[in-house]
């Protein structure tokens, strides 16, 4: 798999990050979710998964750059 880095809002494209794999998927960089409270939360976590918390401003800034313009 091979990952093209989307963008971040952090400085010097620390994490959060995004990127777009060559299998059509998104991957998500960012500080792992530890709160126990939070992770009972978590639905059907499989084997290998985790939880990654960024911001909602990251997603957005994203979408605007690489969503075509549906207006």
């Amino acid at each position: 798999m091979r990952l093209r880095f989307l963008g971040s809002t952090s400085e010097a494209g620390a994490c959060p990050s995004l990127y777009e794999t060559d299998r059509g998927t998104i991957v998500v960089q960012g500080l792992e979710v530890v709160d126990r409270q939070a992770r009972g939360d978590l639905r059907h976590v499989l084997d290998g998964e985790t939880a990654v918390e960024v911001p909602r401003e990251l997603l957005v800034e994203i979408a605007r750059r690489v969503l075509p313009d549906h207006g």
